[in-house]
């Protein structure tokens, strides 16, 4: 390592293997779920929403803000969805705002907890990233929305209006 030059991976790097995090953001006051679980599938997914069922209060509605992957769209989690009515799924694009919240999570988990770790086995990473977790619920920070939403939907608009032109 020299000043000014980004630290790269050491000839002995190992990887030791990997981990899916499913983390729900309650962007009202800063505090995630998180759950290490060995793939990213429908199974799964269905069972990170059966953790997030039973933590959040049985009188409150949930809205996840979800991305387009296949998994969140499956038949088998509509049916799940079907079943516990309080859900709502809202998909957005891969750039929206909300989604940048959960990304900011991972980057700081990524940041502060993963780069340059020393992990020696699966166990030992997902031990690493529940810590984090909990550390980062005992002092949460909620989600400030900071763009201005006239600004918003003026864009919306001239895009609305680059289409009715082309058509």
């Amino acid at each position: 390592m020299k000043p000014g030059r980004v630290g790269t991976m050491t000839h002995d790097y190992k990887r030791h293997g990997t981990t899916t995090l499913f983390a729900a953001l309650n962007v009202l006051d800063g505090t995630v779920i998180g759950r290490n679980m060995q793939r990213h599938r429908r199974q799964e997914f269905i069972r990170f929403l059966n953790t997030i069922e039973a933590q959040v209060p049985v009188q409150k509605s949930i809205h996840a803000i979800v991305d387009n992957y296949a998994t969140h769209k499956h038949p088998k989690v509509r049916q799940w969805l079907a079943r516990h009515p309080r859900w709502t799924f809202h998909f957005t694009p891969t750039s929206a705002s909300w989604l940048n919240a959960v990304e900011g999570f991972f980057a700081k988990l990524t940041q502060r907890r993963l780069k340059r770790g020393v992990f020696l086995s699966v166990l030992d990473l997902q031990a690493a990233i529940n810590r984090f977790v909990v550390e980062n619920n005992a002092e949460p920070k909620a989600f400030t929305w900071t763009a201005d939403p006239d600004k918003i939907i003026r864009a919306v608009r001239r895009g609305y209006q680059v289409l009715d032109s082309i058509h």
